[in-house]
């Protein structure tokens, strides 16, 4: 997400993004809780459409300077397409459909094939776990995932702002702070200490909530790396205040990521609900 401030003090016009970042964010909130709560094909839906937009800000991002769109367009359709028959078909076999993209992406003209197979790999990944999750887990475990990502961005925006100090991979990302970062942990914790403590997840989201929201802040990280390395400032200027979709959900890739990769090898408190 790449919220957090520079660690220069100056006038008020740090928080002039603040309030197009806040009606957006609203607006997003009030999609997100109507979907989640939802769930079913409302909730499925809203993960294609977010997926699709996801694999084409990517693959704009990773075109050849001065291609054209239509590449980027027409994966992000069928990128949106194959999940959508996974969603309305599940089964073995439809799962594989989700590498579909990725090699055809791959396979086109791109600056850097392996970054894009590996991100897009991710969305895929992330899109689909979260459709699953929602399934087979509840509403609880999406709501508790999201106010994660949330919170540790929020906590480290303002934190990296007020506080500043020193950055945290100035290389990669050059307004991330220690501060920013350190606040996210924090803020994670107490997610997942108030989850615990209303009697869903138990105690274990205490220390899971900060390595969630660690595997979140890398997945910005990784993001803000193909940004530098393509040389755009947003992926898309789709959403006021926050730029592109990646931009805003980069961070829900990387926690979703981690948690189906845990899952691999660890029954967690959410796993099977």
């Amino acid at each position: 997400m790449s919220t957090q401030g520079t660690t220069t003090p100056a006038s008020g016009s740090r928080w002039t993004d603040l309030r197009p970042r806040v009606l957006s964010g609203l607006v997003m909130v009030a999609i997100g809780a109507v979907t989640i709560w939802l769930g079913g094909k409302t909730f499925g839906l809203l993960a294609v459409v977010v997926c699709g937009l996801m694999i084409w800000e990517l693959a704009t991002m990773t075109a050849p300077a001065g291609s054209g769109r239509g590449h980027s367009m027409g994966l992000a359709l069928l990128a949106a397409a194959l999940m959508a028959v996974v969603l309305y078909w599940p089964g073995a076999l439809t799962r594989w459909a989700l590498l579909v993209p990725v090699i055809v992406g791959a396979a086109l003209p791109r600056r850097d094939r392996l970054v894009f197979a590996l991100y897009a790999f991710a969305v895929m990944a992330a899109s689909y776990g979260l459709i699953v999750l929602r399934i087979n887990a509840g509403a609880l475990v999406i709501l508790w995932i999201v106010t994660i990502v949330v919170v540790s961005d929020v906590a480290g925006y303002f934190a990296g702002r007020a506080i500043g100090g020193p950055k945290f991979w100035p290389r990669v990302s050059p307004k991330k702070t220690w501060s920013g970062t350190v606040a996210g942990w924090i803020g994670a914790v107490a997610v997942g200490a108030g989850f615990a403590a209303l009697g869903w997840g138990g105690w274990t989201l205490v220390w899971l909530s900060p390595l969630t929201a660690f595997a979140g802040q890398m997945g910005d990280i990784a993001e803000s790396a193909i940004k530098r390395r393509t040389g755009v400032k947003d992926s898309s200027h789709l959403i006021p205040g926050h730029g592109g979709v990646l931009d805003r959900f980069d961070a829900l890739i990387g926690a979703v990521v981690f948690l189906l990769v845990v899952m691999k090898f660890m029954r967690l408190p959410f796993d099977g609900m």
